[in-house]
């Protein structure tokens, strides 16, 4: 009688911390979705997608608008959503260590980077360009042989173009910068005789001085980068794109940001 009062006390002891450990799982894979506050990382140089409007001081632009709509279907109508401007050298750091919750700022998705942090389906495809002063006389990438691009740290566009310029045997250099603004200037200066991203990005840049060659290479196609660690939320997210893509809110988005 002893023995079964012992075997069933120990029965009861591990149903108790069977159903403690597996409330604490749950809480601790939902707790992400009870969040308050939300922080997005995005761009604040990049006409169109993310940009600091400097009159009202407020983030705007299409990857904005993607973001606010993502976090509305995630966590619900009242979550705060916090951006913080980052840059392609600054964003995969910032998510690592958990000070931002999302990357919503033309993050190209590559397979190297998906071994590092989850993405949802894409929800812009673009094209590596090359933006040059008219004046150049450069019609064409063969022009660019022995000239100096100007790209951004981080990014994978140095990559690309190294790529195709060895396929067709011309020689380029590359100068690289932390934001935009700061290639846009060396562009405008001489320092370099070119200013390569992504076509959008490049098309905020254009002014009567400047032209975009013919042209264009690795399709870029950008994503929602989420922690590795938070498989849920990429999840979730990826549900809430595919939502907007079949609804048609992402083409309205597009349009909105003449994206289309």
């Amino acid at each position: 009688m002893k023995m079964k009062k012992i075997i069933s006390s120990l029965l009861a002891v591990g149903i108790l911390l069977t159903t403690v450990l597996s409330g604490c799982g749950n809480s601790s894979g939902d707790s992400i979705f009870d969040k308050k506050v939300v922080k997005i990382g995005c761009k604040n140089d990049v006409p169109n997608f993310g940009l600091m409007n400097i009159d009202t001081r407020e983030f705007e632009g299409f990857e904005i608008d993607v973001a606010r709509e993502i976090c509305k279907r995630v966590y619900g109508e009242d979550v705060e959503i916090k951006f913080q401007a980052v840059t392609a050298k600054t964003r995969g750091p910032l998510l690592e260590t958990g000070e931002l919750d999302m990357v919503a700022a033309t993050f190209t998705i590559t397979e190297d980077r998906k071994e590092t942090y989850n993405f949802t389906q894409p929800y812009y495809t673009d094209h590596v360009k090359l933006m040059v002063q008219k004046s150049a006389g450069i019609e064409d990438f063969m022009g660019m042989d022995g000239k100096t691009i100007g790209v951004s740290q981080s990014a994978t566009t140095k990559q690309s173009l190294q790529k195709a310029a060895d396929e067709i045997g011309i020689s380029l250099n590359f100068s690289e910068f932390s934001s935009y603004p700061e290639i846009k200037a060396a562009l405008d200066s001489g320092r370099v005789d070119c200013f390569s991203v992504d076509g959008s990005i490049l098309s905020g840049y254009l002014n009567d001085t400047l032209m975009l060659l013919p042209d264009e290479f690795s399709p870029q196609e950008y994503g929602i980068a989420i922690a590795k660690r938070n498989t849920n939320l990429a999840q979730k997210a990826d549900e809430a794109i595919a939502e907007m893509k079949e609804s048609g809110e992402l083409d309205k988005l597009m349009e909105k940001w003449g994206l289309n």
